[in-house]
């Protein structure tokens, strides 16, 4: 029996909790994964996992077995990149997970960029927002929105992400200008769940000085790509993030608006599981997105 295999078939059985997801991830076919694990199982005689219909999860003795093998297995892995690091080659895949309005503008041209100074490098890129578990999901790193709670990953700071009042000057030239926070509070905005309070109030702030605002959202999204659309077409103002309509401010294709106030900015940071041994790839890469991240306009290091 080749132990590591059998090792890394339950391990990502485990983790993606479907042994036909494992198979696929592993490039193997689904009868081979399960000959792993029978294997693994008459090798520790005891009953690893329990399957249902709809889930494949870990007995005791295998979620034991599990939390034992992962680290090492990680372990494995980087020993093998740290030789190739050596020898100036790095090799492997790494999986990303970020937020579809920073991974789409600037994470993709990142990561081509660092490809084509390590060609032996392929990526994953899951751009969803939503809240993962990188480890049972088998996530090298993510680019996380507010501050992780989780215990157990190792959390690198990129900075606050601002967010700042915009409106086309087709807007502005329908509804007027937009000198008061009064005016801020009657005209048609669009907004996301981040820049709003559940009561439908905005989160301002002027020279460190916080304040709540109502306002009339006729549109919220959770997509930076619909909210930017909706203020460029005219259809509403509203505030977002400065790097994602840093170019079309400085083309004047939108205004900022009260600019004396700004909307409470969000933290951004990058996360990844705090195994022991970290690939040498993905720390490589986690060293390198920091630099080209923290350069990005809007993005303040305070």
């Amino acid at each position: 029996m080749d132990l590591a295999a059998a090792l890394r078939a339950f391990t990502r059985t485990v983790e993606r909790g479907s042994i036909t997801a494992a198979a696929q991830d592993l490039s193997l076919s689904q009868p081979a994964v399960s000959k792993h694990i029978a294997n693994l199982e008459r090798r520790v005689q005891a009953r690893l996992l329990e399957r249902s219909a709809r889930l494949v999860r870990p007995t005791p003795e295998g979620q034991a077995l599990y939390d034992a093998s992962r680290s090492a297995l990680a372990s494995i892995d980087a020993a093998v990149e740290g030789v190739n690091a050596m020898t100036e080659t790095m090799e492997g895949t790494i999986r990303l997970h970020a937020p579809s309005c920073i991974g789409g503008k600037y994470l993709h041209p990142f990561l081509m960029k660092f490809q084509r100074a390590h060609p032996g490098i392929a990526f994953e890129l899951m751009l969803e927002n939503r809240t993962v578990d990188l480890v049972f999901e088998s996530f090298d790193m993510a680019f996380i929105q507010g501050r992780p709670s989780a215990q157990d990953l190792i959390v690198r700071r990129l900075g606050n992400a601002r967010r700042v009042l915009v409106a086309s000057p087709a807007y502005l030239k329908e509804h007027g200008p937009v000198d008061t926070l009064e005016r801020l509070s009657q005209i048609p905005l669009v907004t996301t769940s981040r820049s709003v309070t559940a009561k439908n109030r905005l989160a301002l702030l002027s020279r460190g000085v916080p304040r709540e605002l109502d306002v009339r959202s006729i549109l919220q999204s959770n997509d930076a790509h619909v909210v930017a659309r909706t203020l460029l077409d005219g259809h509403a103002a509203g505030p977002v993030q400065y790097l994602m309509v840093a170019d079309e401010l400085a083309a004047g294709r939108l205004v900022q608006i009260l600019p004396e106030w700004e909307v409470r900015p969000t933290e951004l940071f990058l996360a990844y599981p705090s195994v022991r041994f970290m690939r040498p790839a993905v720390r490589a890469f986690a060293d390198f997105v920091l630099d080209e991240m923290r350069n990005v306009e809007g993005i303040d290091k305070a």
